[in-house]
Order: structure tokens, then sequence, then C-alpha cells
């Protein structure tokens, strides 16, 4: 996740950096996904979720064992998701749970559709430090893109239910080459609403996401986007205002950014910023970020779902993630084994080469270029000769992409 206006406020009140990177054992932020079943049939779903009972999900017993463990491990945070997280028959007892165990970050990523009555008064009543909740565009477009009519109402009133409970709520808003022209009137349902924060998330070639991969947005329409985020966050770091901008799933952000800051700002500012960049280190997959899916497999995150390091019913996640996996290894790399652009790029640094998952969705090789790296050769120092990137080709079936070939 790059967080856009906490860097850009180091451009108001800098502040010295703080390395979170080194040779020892980073404890990684967990998106668990409790269950695969959902209300909704979103076509960017990474989990390809729907509406049924899906087989082999973690017994009641195992998942209140994963909390233990990943409690006794003293993970920075816990994100409970889905599938539809309150769809999992015993949400709110693993939720009691893992509030009483005191994780020191405990985060709901919902749809919102549930956050009605009882639910939402639970959810209050569990003090989660913040919930993200899903709206892709307005009311017609979004009920398209989720699968269900009503559904942006209903999103749209869990927002609002969560507000008067005073609990922390974001805005999650995925582009598309379809809804980008959207965005705008995302910002603004954010600040009529009273949003705490906006999380803009680029397409991720995982699930139906890669499905529908020639969705994604074109690059220009992406550095639009990036403009529009930049002024709107410029505007509320200058003015005091209170909605947070952040985004994810692309961290070529950071290095737009730090463009944008180095045309703009003196010298001096332009270093402060790129240092806490690259204190941060762009994509975390394997290292700051870790995912456990609902049949128990432990994955780099969310979107590595065809490369499994073990499953939790047999071995603790704290012995999965402290052990000898060799893709683990590499993504701690710094920096990584990347090749083409991404591997020619002089701001590695900066963004820590991008999403994987698009480049071996594309090409079968996970350290390949990023082709949603929507940066000019010229603009991140690699010569010409290196060519213009890996093109997105439409999704005709996995049979028809390359095999993957991860080690």
């Amino acid at each position: 996740m790059f967080r856009l206006s906490q860097y850009m406020q180091q451009l108001k009140t800098p502040t010295p950096v703080r390395v979170r990177r080194g040779s020892g054992g980073v404890k990684p932020v967990v998106i668990w996904n409790m269950t695969r079943r959902c209300n909704l049939k979103c076509r960017h779903c990474y989990t390809t979720s729907a509406d049924v009972q899906f087989p082999g999900e973690l017994s009641h017993d195992q998942a209140m064992g994963v909390l233990d463990d990943l409690n006794d491990f003293k993970i920075p945070a816990l994100i409970l998701s889905g599938g539809e997280p309150l769809s999992r028959f015993d949400f709110f007892d693993l939720a009691k749970r893992a509030r009483e165990l005191d994780f020191r970050y405990l985060a709901l990523s919902t749809n919102g559709t549930k956050l009605t009555g009882d639910a939402v008064a639970k959810v209050a009543d569990l003090n989660f430090d913040y919930v993200g909740i899903s709206i892709d565009g307005v009311k017609d477009f979004n009920d398209w893109f989720r699968g269900q009519e009503g559904a942006y109402d209903e999103a749209l009133h869990g927002i609002r239910e969560c507000k008067k409970r005073g609990i922390k709520v974001g805005l999650r808003f995925t582009i598309t080459e379809d809804s980008a022209h959207m965005l705008d009137d995302m910002l603004d349902l954010c600040d009529a609403e009273g949003v705490d924060k906006f999380y803009l998330s680029h397409l991720v070639y995982a699930g139906r996401g890669d499905k529908h991969r020639g969705d994604d947005t074109e690059h220009k329409r992406t550095r639009k986007a990036m403009d529009t985020l930049i002024q709107r966050g410029w505007d509320a770091i200058q003015n005091d205002k209170p909605l947070e901008l952040v985004t994810g799933n692309n961290d070529a952000d950071a290095v737009y950014f730090l463009k944008w800051v180095q045309e703009n700002f003196s010298a001096e500012q332009a270093a402060q910023v790129q240092s806490h960049l690259e204190a941060w280190g762009g994509n975390s997959s394997g290292l700051g970020v870790a995912n456990i899916d609902p049949l128990g497999r432990v994955h780099p995150d969310t979107y590595w779902s065809d490369y499994t390091i073990g499953n939790v019913k047999s071995t603790p996640f704290t012995q999965l993630w402290t052990g000898d996996d060799p893709m683990l290894a590499t993504l701690r790399q710094r920096p990584r084994p990347l090749k083409g652009r991404c591997g020619e790029c002089t701001f590695k640094d900066v963004c820590g080469g991008n999403t994987r998952i698009r480049a071996l969705q594309v090409t079968g090789d996970p350290w390949a270029e990023d082709p949603a790296c929507y940066m000019s050769n010229q603009e991140v120092g690699i010569d010409e000769h290196v060519g213009d990137g890996v093109v997105v080709t439409p999704f005709r079936g996995k049979r028809h992409d390359p095999k993957h070939q991860f080690l």
C-alpha cells in the first residue's frame, strides 16, 4: 500500500526516516481470507467467490488456533477479509477472540452490504481499528461490476452506519478502463459522507481479475488518475482536510509521486521524500504482507494463490513464515532478481519491483516486468534499447497463458 497522504505530509512537516527493512525478520501484516463465500460476484474478485458453501474451509477450532498463533507471533496488523467475512458462520466469535487477544491493529475488509442492524452494532462493539468498504463506481456501474442490483445502496448504507457509530471507515475503489472517469465522483462521495480514507486499487490479474485483465486501465488514464489524486491530496494537506488517500497494487504510484515532488519542490524536499520512500521500499509481498486463504493455505500475499508455502491445518503460520521457503527468500531479496524494464529501472529501491503477479500471469515468469507500470523509459532511467515493455494479452483461458515457472 502506498500512503500518498503520509508522504505528502513530509513536504509540510518533515520527520526523520525510520527504516523498516533490514536483515532481521519482518513481522507481516496478515490478510486472512476467512471464507470464500460472498453474496456478490465482482468482476475483479481474486478469490473467485460466490454465494455457496465451499468445502474444506478452516473449522472453528482450527481458526481459533490460527488466531492464537498469530498473536504469539506479534504481527503488527490482522485484516479479516473474504469472500465476505460476515458470511462465515462463526465470524463474530472469531472477531471477538481477535479483539480479546489485543492485536495491535485489527481491521475488517467487507463489501458493506451486511452492515445492518445487529451486525453493524456488533462490529462497532468489537472496536475495529478500521473498516474498509468497496464501492467500484457510480450506482448502476457498481451494481453491474459487483454483480448485484442494489449493492451500491447497501454498501453506502453500511458506510453511513459505521460513521454513525464512530468507526473509522474507508472506501475502496478499483480503477478500470471503464471506471477511471468516475474517480472524482468517488472522491466527492468520500467528502460528502465524511469517509476517513480513500483507497484506489489497481487491477491485479488474479481470479476473476485475471479473466478480465483486458479491462485494466490504459497507462495514460492511470497517469491522469494519479494527477487527480495528487491534486486532491495536496489540497487536503494544505487545507487540513481529513480525507486520507492511499493506493494499492501498483507501486509505480510512488515513483510517479516522487517525480511530481522533484518537479514542484526543492531538491532538499525531494531528497527527504525519496529517503522515506526508499525506507518503505515498495511492494512487500512475502516480507511485510502475508495471506492465509479460506482453506488454510499460506501465500506471499492475497494474489499469490498459485504458490503455496504450506497449510496452517498441519503447520503453524509462524513456522511457515520463518522457514526456508525459496520463494519467500527470493521475494525478500533487495534488490529482487527483476528482468526487463523492471530490472533496468533506477527506482527499484522505491517501488520494489511492483506487483509480481501481473508479470507472472502474462509471461509465466514472476520476475519479468510488470506490464501495469506506466512510467516511461526516460522517466525511470531505462535505455531505449530495452523496449516498451510487456503487452497485456486478453484472457482466453489458462491453457493459452504461459506456464508458471516460480523457481
